[in-house]
């Protein structure tokens, strides 16, 4: 018995003592720290679509504005975000979610570790702290996301990765209150030590685009902690408000504006146009020369059926999306968009006019597929149109001319992906200037990108010409509060639409339980042209107090019993 346990003994050592192949050396890696921050920048798309990084099936789907889409209710995981009735901890693509920002995380905490302890050494000192900026910034963008989906994460940082601590950190340590602190502190800390404009490489993080992050950080805070009990108009922090105010001066002072049309923006060809304050970089392999380049797979599924190789139809705009584009004298039916489902006929103009955003925004049957009449779209670019309907999303795919680059099995575009765009940012300060009475200056803003819009027909859209009735608003629309909350929410729907806001949009205002659980019951209703579809809404049910945010998964729950804590109601 000695000898055997001798010998397991010796065996057990030599396993230990083994160097593993295949394999970073730790040491070696952290010896070069910019190699470690360009794999803290790598992870930005590092994205599947079972944990898209754009968090489309939870600012999209789970909001009125989409349609799962694809082959039927069990083509992929996500049906029961769309209809939450079923929404359970177990739902796998919320455990893979949560992982790979964490593994974002760490890299972004390795980065820091290595720059402080070699980063003068080698980059010098000024390079150095730049880098530390930039890494907080990414590691502050990826702890947004997990806040937003997830309300109860553990805070990691560089301090417990060498602790080795990771496995001792709850998630219910920080307040809510104080989880916005670290998120924004990190932010702060980039804010202040990152150039306006870097010079070496498009895609770095820069002040400004740090300051509209942190516009955006307390927007979200300034309404409340999410759920609906405690989250709204009766909560709204003016200190904060005027904190969006202040962090979009910097915005507007910047080299950042408006694209002179609506259309470009979601076109290869103006990629890291003046619009784009901050995105993820793609590629294609034809332009990069590498092996594969570099795909948006969060939007994999999302090209229209039979317009491309593997176009899957996910991510069908719902009805009532295309509704809220209906316009009568110019301005949003505000009170009538609803009360019946319509859709515009290429060629067949009638009294109904629309918002020309709906023509860059929803691909429709008799309409050009993202703008080219060799590619009109038909009933039959709908994979299963008795279930999700006939429109599609345009705003994440290329135009199909262009070729193909990623395809069988999996179709995936080299589209970068906007984290902060200019009329985003914009809209975050009108609704800041509306919550501290300043209702002229937001009226302004909003006009600014209606007008926009009014000028974006003639270059890609001129087929829809006699459809299009968009106005500025009047002096009249912006004399309270109450009205102009209105004009805003409306125009947010419209311009970031299926651009994966509005759920987290509806949550910040506390609207989310009166808001789907009506849609529910309209879009089960759904008929285009005769075909019923949509019918599944009629088992969905948003419930207060717990929907607002999604459950921390079962496996992260489960993996260190007591650790963590669940979200209420789950």
């Amino acid at each position: 018995m000695l000898c055997v346990a001798s010998l397991a003994l010796t065996s057990c050592d030599n396993y230990l003592d083994y160097k593993p192949t295949a394999v970073v050396d730790e040491d070696k890696a952290f010896a070069d720290p910019e190699g470690m921050v360009t794999s803290a920048y790598a992870m930005l798309g590092d994205c599947w679509f079972t944990y898209p990084f754009n968090l489309w099936p939870y600012g999209d789907l789970a909001s009125d504005d989409c349609l799962k889409g694809g082959s039927g209710l069990t083509d992929t995981d996500y049906h029961s975000v769309e209809i939450f009735s079923t929404l359970t901890p177990t739902l796998g693509p919320l455990d893979e979610l949560w992982y790979r920002l964490y593994s974002a995380i760490s890299r972004c905490n390795r980065a820091l570790i290595s720059l402080d302890e070699n980063g003068d050494r080698v980059l010098g000192e000024a390079t150095t702290k730049q880098r530390i900026a930039e890494v907080k910034f990414l590691r502050a963008h990826f702890y947004y996301k997990l806040f937003m989906v997830f309300n109860k994460i553990p805070w990691i940082d560089e301090e417990v990765y060498k602790n080795g601590t990771q496995e001792q950190t709850r998630n219910d340590a920080l307040t809510h209150e104080q989880m916005w602190d670290k998120i924004i502190g990190d932010f702060k800390a980039a804010y202040d030590d990152l150039p306006e404009s870097p010079t070496d490489g498009a895609g770095r993080a820069n002040k400004v685009a740090a300051a509209a992050y942190l516009a955006k950080c307390y927007l979200q805070r300034a309404w409340g902690n999410g759920y609906e009990d405690s989250t709204g108009v009766n909560f709204i922090n003016k200190d904060y408000m005027q904190k969006v105010v202040d962090y979009t001066d910097v915005v507007v002072k910047s080299q950042y504006g408006y694209l002179a049309d609506y259309g470009d923006i979601f076109l290869p060809d103006y990629k890291n146009n003046k619009e784009s304050i901050f995105a993820v970089q793609a590629s294609d392999y034809a332009d990069d020369h590498t092996t594969f380049g570099r795909a948006n797979w969060s939007n994999m599924l999302n090209g229209a059926w039979g317009m491309w190789t593997c176009g899957w139809d996910f991510q069908k705009p719902s009805q009532d999306f295309v509704n809220a584009f209906k316009t009568s004298n110019g301005l949003p039916e505000f009170k009538d968009f609803d009360k019946t489902n319509d859709h515009p006929v290429n060629g067949k103009p009638t009294t109904q006019k629309w918002d020309p955003r709906l023509f860059h925004t929803v691909g429709m049957p008799t309409f050009p597929y993202k703008y080219e009449s060799e590619y009109t779209m038909t009933t039959a670019n709908s994979r299963t149109p008795n279930t999700y309907g006939y429109y599609t999303t345009l705003k994440c795919v290329p135009q199909r001319s262009k070729g193909e680059t990623y395809n069988s099995p999996w179709q995936a575009f080299a589209m970068n992906e906007y984290v902060l765009r200019y009329s985003d940012v914009m809209l975050d300060r009108a609704e800041a200037l509306i919550e501290l009475g300043r209702l002229e200056e937001a009226r302004t803003i909003i006009n600014n990108i209606r007008q926009r819009a009014a000028n974006s027909i003639s270059k890609h859209i001129k087929y829809a010409t006699d459809q299009c009735q968009i106005s500025l608003y009047p002096e009249s629309y912006f004399q309270d509060k109450e009205t102009a909350r209105q004009c805003l929410r409306w125009e947010r729907r419209l311009e970031t639409g299926q651009e994966h806001e509005r759920f987290f949009d509806l949550r910040r205002w506390g609207l989310l339980s009166s808001t789907l659980n009506a849609y529910f019951s309209r879009e089960a209703k759904d008929s285009y042209d005769g075909q019923t579809y949509a019918q599944y809404y009629q088992d969905a049910h948003f419930t207060k107090g717990k929907n607002e945010y999604f459950p921390v998964p079962y496996n992260q729950i489960y993996y260190i019993p007591g650790l963590y804590t669940q979200n209420k109601g789950y």
